[in-house]
């Protein structure tokens, strides 16, 4: 992004299976604009995959994949001993299957995001970084979104593909500029207003509060809205709120 004029905003939906709901994703989407859909491996299910990009395709939100460690028990959230190789087929085959569904209804997927345990331990693993990467550039023409900051941001830079710097609306950050664990108090930013104050300061100010210090650096070209916060969809309309009203335009990555 430049000048923190305009950022994406960007959710993580589809993430029901089966008779068990997750989320409420039909009035998320209308204040977002790109989705990244769960493909299996931490949630979602083939009829849950085709029905969020259907929704997306209604309302113009750009959609990409959101690929998990095999976790569906842990929702993605524990981390897992897999070789870099391995790495690669999985995402192969998460981001096939949802590339398949998207196209098969007249979508083009625009980007990847790993979900989870996997985002969060790529962003310090540059081995793991690296596999991702190396599935991404294998899938096609996308756009790997990444933690501002961290290695996969490096890795992506480094191979010359598109991506994308990405900050959190709705988790807090740690001085160090990871987020903090979901373990700890206050990791998770359920109040609306106080999510929106945290993204206009992001885009706006560049930086991030943090507990007890002036804050961290970051720079962002997508922000993030987790769709299992609860009141994600009040969160995503008072964030959206926030930025259009601090003259930012919220847009969807070219």
């Amino acid at each position: 992004m430049t000048g923190g004029l305009r950022v994406d905003l960007n959710c993580d939906a589809g993430e029901s299976f089966g008779p068990w709901r997750m989320g409420d994703d039909a009035n998320i989407l209308e204040h977002v604009t790109s989705v990244n859909v769960a493909c299996g491996f931490h949630a979602g299910d083939p009829a849950t995959m085709e029905a969020t990009v259907l929704a997306a395709k209604r309302r113009g939100v750009a959609v990409g994949a959101h690929p998990s460690y095999p976790d569906l028990a842990g929702f993605g959230r524990r981390s897992m001993r897999v070789e870099p190789a391995e790495v690669v087929t999985l995402l192969l085959y998460q981001i096939g299957a949802l590339e398949t569904i998207a196209r098969s209804n007249g979508v083009r997927l625009t980007h990847v995001k790993p979900h989870g345990a996997l985002y969060n331990d790529a962003a310090g693993d540059r081995a793991l970084a690296d596999a991702i990467v190396s599935a991404v550039q294998r899938a096609g023409n996308l756009r790997l979104f990444g933690l501002a900051g961290s290695n996969l941001i490096e890795a992506a830079r480094a191979a010359g593909i598109p991506w994308a710097a990405e900050g959190f609306c709705d988790r807090a950050y740690d001085v160090d500029g990871r987020l903090r664990s979901r373990t700890k108090n206050g990791a998770v930013i359920a109040d609306p207003a106080a999510a929106a104050r945290q993204s206009v300061d992001i885009v706006v100010k560049g930086r991030a509060p943090v507990d007890g210090s002036a804050g961290v650096a970051l720079h962002v070209d997508t922000l993030c809205v987790h769709g299992d916060t609860p009141d994600a969809a009040g969160i995503a309309r008072a964030v959206r709120t926030a930025l259009e009203g601090a003259g930012v335009r919220v847009a969807a990555l070219e």
